[in-house]
């Protein structure tokens, strides 16, 4: 049974249910099938998308300005310099003028509490394009990606390897919520945030999922289904590149890695990848890849999010 997803914001998938992450899959599901057959729809017609952007993007600009574009919408492009935010307007005050404009927000920035205030004070739906904390746009793609790939989501084995980061976080909410058992494997001290981590835990008894920390990657890897990594150093760390390459260097996902894997193990990447730190050419371009499907699903994963909140 379908359920009302019109003007939710969409911040982390800890804020959606069980139904809607169910709904927003099939949802993208069957625009991917409409987008291949080339069949037209469009019912974001005289619809407008504000896109706020404080951090650099590829794959967020893109795909949500071809999405709204596909949908019959149009998606404009916010520059915070460009704005009054950068002369000390605030985020309440931008929030309720370009409610009056606009039919959905759509942000992309550092701290994840500016994204929280913008929706707070918006009268349209605001989703999160990335923050320090979460990135559920990429997760529920993923999420997508995985069930194309598997053919279901319950019960199978998700390790994460890296920095427990926002990617790491969005994938334990996304896991707990579809049943999925989520591992993440980091060096000591570069675990998920504690009360996320708790949070995760406590939604997956709902689904009989399982979350776990783990510190050795050649037994992390030993049943998983997935192997998932992302960059070392995330945008607003740089300073710390040089230390991070030496601490994680062991948890690199390469061959050697791949080999105490299952046989039918898929490897996925959010992108951007640093070639030769977290990940290989060979393993990246290997045929257990699906990375740069993941990239492609992205547009039909948010059209199904525009659609349904829009």
């Amino acid at each position: 049974m379908a359920v009302q997803m019109k003007g939710k914001d969409i911040l982390s998938i800890h804020e959606l249910t069980r139904e809607e992450v169910r709904q927003i899959l099939e949802t993208a599901r069957i625009l991917k099938m409409k987008n291949l057959t080339g069949e037209l729809f469009q019912p974001l017609k005289g619809k407008t998308l504000g896109m706020i952007f404080q951090k650099a993007s590829t794959r967020t600009r893109i795909s949500f300005e071809v999405a709204m574009w596909q949908l019959g919408g149009y998606a404009l492009f916010l520059n915070p310099a460009d704005l009054q935010l950068k002369r000390g307007e605030s985020i309440a005050d931008t929030a309720r003028v370009l409610s009056r404009y606009l039919d959905a927000l759509m942000i992309r920035t550092h701290a994840h509490e500016d994204v929280s205030e913008l929706a707070l004070h918006s009268n349209v739906p605001v989703i999160n394009g990335l923050t320090d904390r979460f990135h559920p746009c990429q997760a529920l793609t993923d999420l997508f990606t995985i069930a194309e790939k598997k053919g279901s989501l319950a019960g199978l084995n998700l390790v994460y390897i890296g920095d427990g980061n926002n990617m790491a976080h969005s994938l334990m909410y996304g896991g707990a919520r579809v049943g999925m058992n989520v591992t993440i494997c980091c060096p000591p001290g570069y675990c998920p945030d504690e009360e996320i981590t708790k949070q995760a835990t406590a939604d997956a008894v709902a689904t009989g999922a399982s979350i776990a920390i783990e510190h050795e990657p050649a037994r992390a890897v030993e049943k998983a289904d997935i192997i998932y990594t992302d960059v070392w150093t995330s945008m607003g760390r740089e300073e710390e590149h040089a230390e991070r390459l030496k601490i994680f260097a062991p948890y690199q996902l390469n061959s050697a890695l791949l080999k105490g894997a299952r046989e039918d193990a898929l490897v996925m990447h959010c992108l951007p990848a640093h070639r030769g730190e977290e990940i290989t050419d060979e393993v990246i371009d290997g045929r257990r890849s699906i990375v740069f499907d993941q990239a492609e699903n992205r547009l039909h994963l948010q059209k199904a999010i525009l659609a349904l909140v829009i």
